[in-house]
Order: C-alpha cells, then sequence, then structure tokens
C-alpha cells in the first residue's frame, strides 16, 4: 500500500495541467510528505467549475472493517471498485486527481528490517496525478476530534509494474500523467474512466531516493 507520498510542485503548475479554474486551497506550501489522514489538495468538479481543494486522505470504510472499533480513519488505497462500498463514488462527480511528486513504497531488507523507497517519473520529480475519489462524509477520525464533517480522499491502485513490483509486488497507485487521461477520469462515463485502472508501463518510474520519511527535491 502506498501510505506516504510528496508535492513539491506549486498551485500553477496544478492548475495548468488540469485546467481547474478555482483554487480553494490558499497559500499552499510544499508538502514533503503526506501521511494518512493529512490535509492534501485534490482536483474535482466543483459547482462552479474545476477546481483545486483540500481534503483528508481516507475514504469512509466498508461497514465490516468497523466492527468494534470507536474511530474510521479511512481507508487510503482503493482496488476492489465491484465492492459496493466502492462502487457509489465511481461517478464523474466522485472523482478526483491528486497531485504527486514522489510516493514511497516500503522494502524488506535482507535482515528484515524495512526501507523507504521513493518512486516519481524522473530525477527532477516531475508533476504527475492518482487517479483518485472523493467524498463528504461525517465521522469519528480521531476520538479527541469527535465526530467531524469532512472532504475524504483516496486513490486507487492496481497491479504492480516492474520497478514498483521489485520491492512491493502487490499493488502501485494508478498514475496519470497525460491531459487526455485527466479530461477521461474527471468526465468520462464510469466504464470508460475505470479503464485507466492499470499499471504504468515498465520503464516509467524511477527510483529517486531510499529511507526518510519526507522528499523535498
Amino acid at each position: 500500500m502506498c501510505n506516504l507520498y510528496s508535492l513539491t510542485k506549486g498551485q500553477a503548475a496544478i492548475l495548468a495541467m488540469t485546467r481547474a479554474m478555482t483554487d480553494r486551497t490558499g497559500n499552499m506550501p510544499p508538502l514533503p510528505g503526506i501521511f494518512p489522514d493529512y490535509q492534501a489538495p485534490i482536483v474535482r468538479n466543483g459547482a462552479e467549475g474545476r477546481e483545486l481543494a483540500y481534503a483528508r486522505w481516507g475514504m469512509p470504510s466498508p461497514p465490516f472493517a468497523l466492527e468494534g472499533r470507536k474511530t474510521d480513519p479511512g481507508v487510503t488505497n482503493v482496488r476492489n471498485l465491484g465492492s459496493p462500498h466502492w462502487r457509489r463514488w465511481l461517478g464523474p462527480g466522485s472523482r478526483c486527481l491528486v497531485p504527486f511528486t514522489s510516493f514511497a513504497e516500503p522494502a524488506t531488507l535482507p535482515d528484515g528490517t524495512k526501507e523507504t523507497v521513493w518512486f516519481a517519473l524522473g530525477e527532477d520529480r516531475p508533476l504527475a496525478f492518482f487517479a483518485g475519489i472523493w467524498t463528504r462524509w461525517t465521522s469519528v477520525r480521531k476520538l479527541k476530534e469527535g465526530e467531524t464533517t469532512n472532504d475524504l480522499f483516496a486513490f486507487l491502485t492496481t497491479a504492480a509494474n516492474e520497478e514498483v513490483g521489485a520491492i512491493h509486488p502487490k499493488a502501485m497507485p494508478v498514475i496519470l500523467t497525460e491531459p487526455a487521461e485527466f479530461e477521461t477520469w474527471l468526465t468520462a462515463p464510469t466504464p470508460a474512466a475505470l479503464k485507466l485502472q492499470r499499471p504504468l508501463p515498465d520503464g516509467s518510474l524511477k527510483i529517486v531516493a531510499r529511507g526518510g520519511a519526507r522528499q523535498d527535491g
């Protein structure tokens, strides 16, 4: 599971690449280490058109996962789109783009310890997007907060390509890199949009760092 990513490119680049017209994020700083339940930017279809806005990372958990629990920290990665729990959020109104510049997967070393491995589209960490979904939801994320209403998001995963599979064979995020893919994900009928749930071609990603919980590049 990808439970850590980085965004070090600014709002102007995100708005230009996605043709979003409204920015609701204010003065957004670089985000070198985004963890589950952090607030992070997404691009979505808003009431006044395409917009850049903040949401908390972690969609509502399925009911079976909440049995005996008092809080719902959310689900960060979604793969089984045939589940009725996720199908409700697969239409254009619930899809979003999640901007990133690098993402991390845990590697198990020969001695059994873990190492964080960072992937990007290149050494210069160009901007790209995860295919995401979002919703507005009322729940208890943390006991100290009590019940709150939040915009929440997660992104889709799929089979790993060669580079990610060498570190984390089970899955990788669904990554979109081309304007036509952005448009399809945000606007197309669901069957066409879900064809994008596939790994990047082998050779598309590079390991740009190892270790650390932040990427400042």
